[in-house]
């Protein structure tokens, strides 16, 4: 499985996109790639994968094998149109996709629980778009939703099964690295990657 998210250097003129290829359920890093490439639309909010999805497609065509899931830094269905960046990555490449969002773009939802893995569902004008997930205790939560080939259930449990003591899944935190140019040392890079 992977995870992709992209930043922006030179005042936003260019784009720099990561995706990072991770064994499951170890969560070890095994492979990734990086693509820089001038930023070619502006920022608009609503339509953030049109900024962004060019530079990840490149950076995922860099693969060598294609990852069997990929959890984006954003929104699948849980989008005003209902394709959110999660949904564009998945229907170009035609992989399951999951969007992970730190924030909420669209949606209402109850009170959620304060303890870590309690989630309560998203929903705009009564559909169900995602879920609200506390993935650590106290936190703010994250917000989860289908991107492409994927059901509720399915995107929860690989999202909680990416887990660990951060508040992001591991494969969205090794691209938000990479994609922000954090330094990778020698000792948790795969061989050949350093």
């Amino acid at each position: 499985m992977a995870g992709v998210d992209a930043g922006f250097e030179a005042s936003g003129k260019m784009t720099r996109a990561a995706v990072a290829v991770l064994k499951f359920p170890e969560l070890t890093l095994e492979a990734y790639a990086i693509e820089r490439m001038p930023t070619s639309f502006p920022y608009v909010p609503g339509l953030l994968s049109f900024r962004e999805a060019p530079a990840i497609l490149k950076a995922i065509e860099k693969l060598n094998r294609l990852p069997d899931l990929i959890l984006c830094d954003g929104q699948g269905i849980a989008h005003q149109r209902r394709l959110g960046i999660a949904s564009h990555i998945g229907l170009i490449t035609g992989l399951p996709a999951i969007g992970v969002a730190k924030s909420r773009l669209i949606g209402e939802h109850t009170a959620l629980p304060r303890e870590k893995g309690s989630y309560v569902k998203l929903r705009d004008n009564g559909e169900y778009i995602g879920v609200v997930l506390r993935s650590r205790s106290g936190v703010k939560p994250i917000y989860v939703s289908p991107g492409h080939k994927i059901s509720f259930k399915t995107a929860i449990y690989y999202t909680m099964g990416c887990l660990t003591r951060f508040r992001l899944p591991e494969t969205t935190r090794w691209a938000h690295r990479l994609a922000s140019e954090i330094k990778i040392s020698k000792k948790t890079a795969p061989s050949g990657l350093e």
